[in-house]
């Protein structure tokens, strides 16, 4: 099959030329897709990252529906902020620190997620005071900068009792190393933020919204398509193959990225090689995940 390079971003035009075996699992390999918004969550987070020291430090919070991309927004600042080893002094710098809040979440259970995401042992003979030091001083040895916390709205199955001790903790590890903290998680990460004023007054909040049909989406959708290896070009920027699109993901961004992968496997597979509204409408390639909730009918073109 001759080739059109035209549509291929200059990562994808290499792999092209390989096996569809190879270019189905260059499709499924995570990757990462900039958009406006995804890019000013992360300048601020750079902005915060380098933040002069003060008493009260600025915090973030970063909350959307699920699936639309919070983690993976927060593991791309991540990889852009890597652990890097001190030779002089034989230890392991950590600027960016990342945890997840624990599902059933209590003090003790907060400390050792984070001692476990520094990789330092845990002792269970510790109680939580000697916890509280040894994760502050550990903090401030491997010169942490940020905190980010995931999932921050699972504070809310814990006990009320609880969740006013963690709120403090939090606040405790702002004021003691003086680094912002960033908060990730679904709308109900305000609700557990809120309820503490004296924390609440120092966060800043950022949402990712659903998906519109709008500038940035058709900018999204060109990225999606100069990324994939098909050989052909494909047409997801039209009005109506937009429209669609956003039919059958309701805009969220998990299931947009699983729908558009599923059908680059088909055409590869099937030799089409490109995806086009036919591709979009044809209701066997796309895949109805459980959140989706009742199959569409068969679109049609306006």
């Amino acid at each position: 099959m001759s080739m059109d390079f035209d549509h291929f971003s200059s990562e994808s035009r290499d792999e092209a030329e390989l096996s569809s075996d190879e270019r189905i699992r260059r499709i499924q390999a995570e990757r990462w897709i900039s958009y406006p918004r995804a890019e000013i969550v992360l300048d601020r987070l750079d902005d915060l990252l380098h933040y002069p020291q003060r008493d009260r430090m600025p915090c973030l919070l970063l909350h959307a529906a699920t699936g639309m991309g919070k983690t993976k927004l927060l593991r791309k600042f991540r990889r852009t902020h890597p652990p890097l080893f001190d030779s002089t002094l034989r230890i392991q710098r950590m600027q960016v620190v990342v945890i997840q809040m624990p599902p059933e979440p209590d003090e003790k259970s907060f400390y050792t997620q984070l001692l476990s995401s520094v990789n330092a042992p845990v002792r269970t003979s510790m109680n939580v005071h000697q916890m509280r030091h040894v994760v502050r001083d550990l903090l401030d040895f491997i010169g942490a900068r940020m905190l980010i916390i995931d999932e921050v709205h699972a504070l809310l199955a814990s006990s009320y009792r609880q969740q006013r001790i963690l709120l403090s903790t939090l606040r405790y590890m702002a004021n003691q190393l003086r680094i912002p903290l960033i908060c990730a998680g679904t709308s109900d990460a305000k609700i557990a933020l809120t309820t503490d004023e004296q924390l609440a007054d120092r966060f800043e909040a950022y949402d990712l919204p659903l998906w519109q049909n709008d500038e940035a989406f058709l900018r999204l959708l060109v990225s999606f398509q100069s990324a994939f290896p098909l050989r052909r070009s494909s047409d997801l920027t039209s009005p109506a193959s937009r429209r669609i699109l956003l039919d059958r993901t309701q805009g969220v961004m998990v299931r947009i990225v699983r729908l558009l992968e599923a059908l680059a496997v088909d055409a590869v597979r099937t030799g089409k090689e490109q995806i086009d509204f036919d591709s979009l409408a044809n209701l066997r390639i796309s895949p109805q995940l459980l959140s989706m909730g009742e199959k569409f009918g068969t679109a049609t073109a306006p």
